[in-house]
């Protein structure tokens, strides 16, 4: 008997792949290592909620010498997996993300969408 690992396509959305391979190698490790989970049905430790996009969106969070890197990717899409943004975090308010990031991420979710349709969601 063997086991088939079905593995979903990863997609990029803008400058995603070029934002995370500019972060630090141990983060990108990390986040590529993660991402090849969720390419598997997995969901990594290190994975959360994205807050304000629904379900189906989620952020990788990674701490590295101080600073705080984060990946934000969707498996909204049952035959695919979007990676919207990679950012290092330097919000000028504390805590939160910045509004820059939070636009930028809804509007690639929206041209994950529109990809997904002309791609996989094709009606004969």
């Amino acid at each position: 008997m063997s086991l088939t690992r079905t593995e979903k396509p990863l997609h990029w959305v803008g400058s995603a792949k070029r934002d995370l391979l500019a972060l630090p190698e141990a983060v990108v490790d990390d986040f590529g290592y993660a991402l090849s989970a969720v390419q598997s049905g997995a969901t990594p430790a290190q994975a959360k909620a994205w807050k304000g996009e629904g379900t189906g969106v989620l952020e990788l969070v990674d701490n590295h010498r101080g600073d705080t890197f984060r990946a934000v990717y969707t498996v909204r899409f049952a035959l695919a997996v979007y990676v919207l943004h990679c950012f290092q975090k330097k919000s000028p308010s504390g805590i939160r993300t910045a509004q820059s990031d939070i636009d930028l991420i809804h509007e690639r979710l929206k041209l994950a969408a529109l990809h997904y349709k002309e791609h996989y969601d094709r009606k004969p």
